[in-house]
């Protein structure tokens, strides 16, 4: 097989190939030109949306030449691939906001040169479609009965399939035809979701054009208990540093369960397969295992100095030598409310340890809620009393105090 396919296969990133054997001949004649894409339906894509896109930069590195296409058209309509609903309708400005974000999140991650990786957007020959012309060109090559074959619309079908939806199928196919007449684009690849519609568009091009294409998906990752990858109670951990912190990223990764340690280092990570063997070899410290996997995915994202400073933010908080406590998430509040004292349920609240008040009580009174004495780590206590006051002799000489929720989350007060 070839090399490139091969170093796929091993860090996990295959799942499905239209035909395997051709593709690989295809790869060991010269560039390919492939491309992966995906619908702005939020101003940040999340670490689940960035598996084809580690694929891309080792397709690239083995001198193939990417297309992301930012779904600017398609998401006009909805996916409804992998969804139990119908989505959000948002409007036209909204998906214009959210591509050039997504644009410019994929440009960092990629770097785009024009030539061994490139942007385009969907928008720009699906807006203006004839529906009438667009039916009789390319409409006309479905099969209703295959579309439902395809497990993403045979589980919408128990829930309820619009019409409008109904069409995306059509519309990603196109997609590929366009592609394959602007840039030569032989090779779709994406979640394993998606492999109903890049069959389809390999079919409609060897319709209309007489050419063979090729489709290749990625398994659809979850974690070691059957969870859905880069989800929290939270929420999704996403590429934004508004939404998730550098250093709640982090955290996520510092946080995986050791069964994930080695596969999550090949799939997010461009380490050596060699040196992933060293860092999960038998004997050796999961723990040391997984920050070296934070601190690459972090820094893969957000850059070095970032991810410098969540591990020194986490060697704070967690005591393990060194650190910085300035680097830990933090929360400016005011000292009157010490002086006073301060509703341990509120402070939860206040300090964002808790989304709301309730949610604080219940962690208070499991005994999920700590408070330092003097600002240190080391002298966290269980505070179980909803009605307890924290008051200004908690703070240390510099103001500051720690909270901790459950065993992970921290939080660096600073008083003014």
């Amino acid at each position: 097989m070839n090399q490139a396919l091969e170093n796929l296969k091993t860090r996990g990133l295959f799942q499905q190939c239209t035909d395997p054997d051709a593709l690989s001949k295809l790869m060991d004649e010269g560039p390919v030109t492939f491309y992966v894409g995906c619908d702005p339906t939020g101003p940040s894509l999340h670490i689940g949306h960035m598996v084809p896109f580690f694929a891309f930069r080792h397709l690239m590195a083995a001198g193939h030449k990417g297309i992301a296409l930012i779904g600017g058209g398609t998401a006009r309509i909805g996916d409804p691939s992998g969804k139990t609903e119908m989505r959000k309708m948002l409007s036209y400005e909204q998906l214009d906001a959210n591509a050039a974000c997504i644009a410019a999140q994929l440009d960092r991650f990629l770097g785009f040169d024009g030539d061994s990786a490139r942007t385009a957007n969907n928008k720009d020959w699906l807006a203006n479609l004839n529906y009438i012309d667009f039916l009789r060109e390319i409409g006309s090559h479905f099969s209703v009965n295959r579309m439902l074959s395809f497990e993403a619309y045979k589980l919408r079908m128990e829930t309820g399939l619009s019409f409008i939806e109904f069409n995306y199928q059509l519309l990603q196919s196109y997609d590929f035809l366009e592609l394959y007449r602007r840039y030569g684009n032989r090779l779709q690849i994406g979640g394993d979701d998606q492999w109903g519609n890049i069959v389809a568009g390999a079919d409609l091009i060897r319709r209309i054009e007489g050419a063979e294409v090729f489709g290749m998906t990625f398994p659809l990752v979850t974690t070691a208990d059957g969870k859905k990858m880069g989800k929290t109670e939270k929420g999704a951990i996403f590429l934004d540093p508004s939404i998730t912190s550098p250093y709640e990223f982090f955290q996520y990764w510092r946080n995986i369960q050791d069964a994930d340690l080695r596969r999550f280092l090949l799939m997010f990570t461009f380490l050596p397969t060699a040196e992933i063997d060293s860092i999960t070899a038998a004997g050796k410290n999961p723990n040391e295992g997984k920050e070296r996997l934070a601190w690459e995915v972090t820094a893969l994202i957000h850059g070095k100095d970032e991810a410098d400073k969540a591990l020194s933010g986490a060697k704070a908080a967690f005591g393990g030598g060194g650190g910085d406590r300035e680097a830990m998430p933090s929360v400016e509040l005011p000292r009157s409310k010490f002086e006073t004292g301060y509703n341990v349920v509120d402070l939860f609240t206040d300090a964002v340890l808790a989304p709301t008040k309730s949610e604080a009580r219940r962690l208070v009174q499991q005994g999920g809620a700590f408070v330092s004495g003097d600002g240190s780590t080391a002298s966290l206590t269980a505070i179980t009393d909803v009605a307890a006051l924290i008051k200004a002799d908690a703070l240390d000489s510099a103001g500051e105090l720690l909270l901790r929720a459950g065993k992970k989350r921290f939080c660096r007060v600073v008083t003014k």
